[in-house]
């Protein structure tokens, strides 16, 4: 039975448009809209003094852990339910929403930040929108929201930098976002709050929370321990070598993106996983071999980048197998558990890596701490992937 419906899947003319139609929409409004984003940051670090560069990277650390705190219904679990078409979505959408408002009351008493505040509800009611846009396959509505979000960004990040000096692009970065309150207001107002319905679900929910949170302290962690630890300047260095990786994952979390909402509906995508490893592979080996000569024209100020680049964009290939092999099939079955333990794995290692090797090797020790956290996840995956079955 499941390889009648593999065939027919794979000769519905009108199925496979609406897939690849899907695919252009996400694919093209992530590539468009981090074009656009890096773009902004890479232009605006020709303006900004290094240690300025990382002040603002530590203040967006803070809005970003603090909001993976308060994001209940993660994007994820927003998707794979949306999929499904489990009438539990608007539910999630108020519990996020009442923590994200506590949360930021907290960061507000212990920064005295306003800006910071506002960029972690944008943050969350991001996460909330797009999820639940991917999960009910509307991809022509998730590259609109996406890319009026990227060119509010530009606009008026150097729009307000220029007005504001630098805390002006968290405020920017924070009003990028507001038109997706919107959507959030239609969505909890289309569906009923149904409560009863946590609890049969409260397993995946929890652990995919928990994944979240350790996932944003990998992206975030970093920024934090660095400060204190090694200083300003090699924070504003990694940081920009943090833009760079973004850069090269594009493609692979965008085919995640996708794979995943596919995976929950228990349809095929293996071709488009293969293609986009051997994509990540020429992007790494590209990467090591044209960063030398290309960075230290654009970016001289920034003396301690080059290195940091070519070391984090190892990372891009055992992350992409990672993702969109193995934690993409298991999160669509509703399998949260080994994602949440690869996570921690990167988020320990990551940690430890950069209080043991940062202050010995410098930026170049934090940049194999990430390194050593992507294989560890990896290596996890794999073997454990082999006794799962989805």
């Amino acid at each position: 039975m499941n390889e009648n419906k593999k065939d027919e899947d794979q000769t519905n003319p009108e199925k496979k448009l609406f897939e690849n139609k899907g695919l252009a929409f996400i694919g093209s409004a992530d590539i468009v809209g981090m074009i656009i984003t890096g773009i902004f940051w890479l232009t605006i670090a020709t303006f900004l003094e290094v240690e300025e560069f990382g002040q603002i990277h530590y203040f967006i650390a803070i809005a970003g852990i603090a909001y993976i705190f308060a994001l209940i219904g993660t994007q994820n679990t927003i998707t794979v339910y949306a999929a499904k078409k489990v009438n539990i979505v608007s539910t999630l959408f108020l519990f996020s929403l009442v923590a994200g408002s506590i949360s930021t009351l907290v960061v507000f008493l212990i920064t005295n930040e306003f800006h910071i505040g506002f960029l972690l509800l944008g943050f969350l009611v991001n996460d909330l929108s797009l999820g639940y846009i991917l999960g009910k396959k509307i991809f022509k509505n998730y590259s609109k929201y996406v890319l009026v979000q990227k060119i509010l960004t530009f606009l008026l990040g150097f729009g307000l930098y220029f007005a504001l000096g630098p805390e002006g692009i968290i405020l920017a970065l924070a009003l990028s976002y507001i038109h997706f309150f919107v959507l959030i207001y239609k969505g909890l107002k289309s569906s009923p709050m149904n409560f009863s319905a946590i609890k049969p679900h409260a397993g995946f929910i929890i652990n995919n929370y928990v994944t979240s949170i350790f996932g944003g302290l990998r992206t975030n962690v970093d920024k934090l321990i660095i400060l204190p630890l090694l200083g300003l300047t090699l924070l504003g260095n990694f940081a920009l070598a943090i833009q760079f990786y973004m850069i090269l994952q594009i493609v692979p979390s965008l085919v995640f993106k996708y794979t995943l909402t596919h995976d929950a509906s228990k349809i095929p995508t293996r071709k488009v996983k293969l293609w986009t490893l051997v994509f990540a592979i020429i992007s790494c080996i590209s990467t090591i071999v044209l960063s030398p000569h290309i960075i230290p024209v654009f970016f001289p100020k920034f003396f301690e980048v080059v290195i940091a680049i070519q070391i984090l964009s190892i990372c891009i290939i055992p992350d992409t197998i990672a993702n969109i092999f193995y934690k993409s099939k298991l999160l669509g079955s509703e399998k949260s558990k080994n994602p949440l333990i690869a996570t921690i794995i990167t988020v320990v290692v990551t940690a430890l890596g950069i209080i043991i090797l940062g202050p010995m090797y410098g930026i170049i020790g934090v940049s194999f701490s990430f390194v050593l956290a992507s294989l560890g996840q990896f290596t996890y995956l794999f073997f454990t992937n082999r006794e799962v079955k989805t």
